[in-house]
């Protein structure tokens, strides 16, 4: 691939929640450029970094040993400021300044809504590259973070289970996903949950409380709960079953920011590498405005908008895996 001469430099940030394999971005989205003979700048703490003018140079020392670290080494940080265009155009002025062609933006859909606005507004070319642990972009069959933070989360149940077995216990597991249940659906049915409760379908306490009833035999249960969930939290949703079935021993265990720490697994880490590879080679054909995914293991572009309005459904045979297996 040749290098397009409007492409002489770029910048990368990430934004938002962090996730793990967002280093792993970084670094191919560096040393892409770098053998493209492109500079590369990294703006600290996101937009807010950007609004401060907190951008420093990269290159293939920079990043070297960060593929294996979870968060970021470039920080992050949500940015008030940028929802303002006096915000966004001091946010401009700095890459200005630093003759910024390009911009690669490691994030969510908050991240990808800024990025709309801005690249709009100042006529500089963006691309999105999907991390964040809840995997609730459309566009992308995984993002970058979510298999690590899944993978936490089953090996902590996994342990839970252990104590719960060890006295006869009922333990309600609250995982992240406040506005998608993915994390919570598949580690649940990895580790063979009793019951899970996510935003996308409609919790029916009563049927969970005859669902608890009907298991009695059991000696041990978990009932993985994502944060979202209508019904509310787990220790709401404890509270309701303690009322109703006070011969079970009950404990609640909020997992929490667990989820987005601790070094990405070999497919994240892959993952990452790929689409941070694929970014640069995005803004030197000339593309903008547009997230980068992989669907069946084949690149695809989706607008910013379609991205972050569009989240994914729940596959009906997970639902069904759901169902089924937890009986």
């Amino acid at each position: 691939m040749s290098k397009d001469s409007t492409i002489n430099k770029i910048a990368v940030f990430t934004s938002g929640g962090d996730a793990p394999g967002m280093n792993a971005c970084i670094r191919a989205v560096v040393r892409n450029a770098t053998y493209h003979n492109i500079e590369v700048m990294g703006i600290m703490k996101g937009y807010e970094g950007m609004i401060d003018g907190e951008i420093i140079p990269m290159n293939s020392r920079t990043v070297s040993n960060i593929i294996h670290r979870g968060g970021t080494i470039l920080k992050s940080a949500r940015s008030k400021r940028f929802m303002d265009y006096e915000g966004r155009k001091k946010a401009f002025e700095h890459l200005k300044a630093n003759a910024i062609d390009g911009v690669v933006a490691i994030g969510g859909d908050g991240t990808f809504r800024g990025a709309q606005v801005f690249s709009n507004e100042f006529n500089i070319p963006f691309i999105g590259l999907p991390g964040t642990i809840d995997n609730d972009l459309s566009g992308t069959d995984f993002t970058i973070g979510y298999d690590t933070a899944i993978n936490t989360a089953m090996e902590a149940i996994d342990k839970i289970r252990d104590t719960a077995a060890a006295h006869e216990r009922l333990f309600f597991v609250e995982v992240m996903g406040r506005d998608a249940g993915f994390i919570a659906l598949r580690c649940g049915i990895a580790s063979g949950a009793e019951d899970i409760l996510i935003p996308e379908i409609e919790t029916d306490l009563e049927a969970l409380s005859q669902k608890l009833g009907n298991k009695k035999h059991k000696d041990s249960m978990i009932v993985v709960v994502s944060e979202g969930d209508d019904a509310g939290d787990a220790f709401k949703i404890s509270s309701y079953i303690r009322e109703r079935h006070p011969e079970y021993d009950i404990r609640v265990t909020v997992l929490g920011h667990v989820q987005r720490g601790g070094s990405p697994t070999c497919m994240d880490r892959m993952l990452a590498s790929r689409m941070g590879m694929e970014a640069v080679n995005a803004l030197i054909d000339g593309k903008k405005n547009v997230m980068i995914g992989i669907i069946n293991d084949k690149l695809h572009f989706t607008p910013f908008d379609s991205a972050t309005k569009h989240h994914t459904r729940i596959k009906p045979y997970l639902k069904e895996m759901m169902e089924v297996l937890s009986i």
